[in-house]
């Protein structure tokens, strides 16, 4: 529906370089990819979680008798 195409996305970069210059660049990159890195790790670990939760929960589950 919305995209971003080549004049906006040179439009934010430049942005981005005058309000952080050349250097704060890198580091604010780095702190980017760490923040996603964490944020994935905690989304697998609560997904394990949940699922290790199922698996428990359907091991308890008595047999029915017929």
């Amino acid at each position: 529906m919305f995209g971003m195409h080549g004049p906006e996305l040179w439009f934010i970069l430049a942005i981005v370089v005058l309000l952080f210059g050349g250097k704060k660049i890198p580091e604010l990159m780095r702190g980017v990819g760490k923040g996603i890195r964490e944020f994935n790790s905690a989304k697998n670990n609560l997904q394990d979680e949940f699922e290790k939760g199922l698996k428990e929960d359907e091991s308890k589950k008595l047999p029915e008798n017929k």
